[in-house]
């Protein structure tokens, strides 16, 4: 039996994938800044296309606790394994990064933590607290994981007052227990249904990516539940392999048709849908959330 196409040979990347690599000083001072404070970024840990044009603009996404996930997501290439030891400094290092970048929306991530008893949900308190104490001004963004459904590790983000709280369900249900085996489609979207509820104020935001394996029907049941559970804004983006042990991509959604996914979006309620090829979680994240009031 002959394998399928995409797997036999990969797709070619269209035009509009195709990134121009910017090669100023400013890129080369974002990444000497985080080798100088020992900070890792989701940026260069997971390989993100559009790294080279956040650090030519001085901006990066911050992951905290370690660059070793517990989890081993299929798409992801952040390393799985045995996570190090929490760094007790490492939110002040946060905070100084933000402040010598002269960020005004920090956005901070983390690798999975099932090894702690609160998924490290108070160094992401104390994270958020420390970029609040140097940089008084700024918003600061939170892409949780989802504590194993634990609402006692919810509470402890909420209380910190994070200004946007980001869970993304990554894909559709179908392709959890080949993509996402160690995750629960219904518990993550519990997790943004609980923090609607707990927080009415904070905005939530989600995402997803395609071309995973997905079919566009199986998009609109997701669109629907994320209505459901009240979520503010939507992100979706094109999956692009990080390397040849990852899943191939199975299709290259053309833009139009990211179009449709944000009126169909919009059409259900959601508020706000950044959809886009490129388009990531925390790519251009300030200007999402100065969208929120709008």
């Amino acid at each position: 039996m002959s394998l399928p196409a995409n797997l036999e040979k990969p797709l070619r990347i269209p035009p509009w994938l195709r990134i121009r690599l910017p090669g100023n000083e400013q890129f080369a001072s974002t990444a000497g800044l985080m080798d100088d404070l020992r900070l890792n970024t989701v940026c260069q840990s997971a390989k993100c296309p559009n790294k080279w044009e956040c650090f030519s603009r001085n901006v990066a996404t911050f992951l905290i606790m370690g660059s070793v996930c517990s989890r081993n997501c299929a798409f992801c290439n952040i390393t799985p394994g045995r996570p190090t030891p929490l760094e007790d400094d490492e939110p002040a290092r946060v905070a100084e990064g933000a402040r010598r970048l002269g960020l005004t929306h920090v956005v901070i991530t983390s690798v999975t933590r099932d090894d702690l008893p609160d998924g490290g949900a108070t160094h992401f308190a104390a994270t958020i607290r420390a970029v609040r104490s140097t940089l008084p001004g700024c918003t600061v963004e939170v892409l949780i994981p989802d504590f194993q459904g634990d609402e006692a590790a919810l509470d402890t983000i909420f209380a910190a007052r994070p200004d946007v709280l980001n869970h993304n369900l990554e894909t559709v249900p179908a392709l959890y227990p080949a993509i996402r085996p160690q995750a629960d489609y219904r518990q993550s979207l519990r997790l943004l249904e609980r923090s609607k509820g707990m927080a009415p104020d904070i905005p939530t935001k989600s995402g997803i990516m395609v071309g995973l394996g997905e079919t566009d029907a199986q998009i609109l049941p997701v669109l629907d539940d994320l209505a459901a559970a009240g979520c503010d804004i939507v992100t979706i983006g094109q999956y692009m392999r990080p390397t040849r042990q990852h899943p191939p991509v199975d299709r290259y959604v053309e833009p139009a048709v990211f179009d449709s996914y944000a009126d169909q979006g919009r059409q259900r309620g959601i508020r706000h849908v950044f959809s886009a090829p490129l388009v990531r979680s925390s790519y251009n994240a300030a200007q999402f959330v100065g969208s929120v009031g709008s």
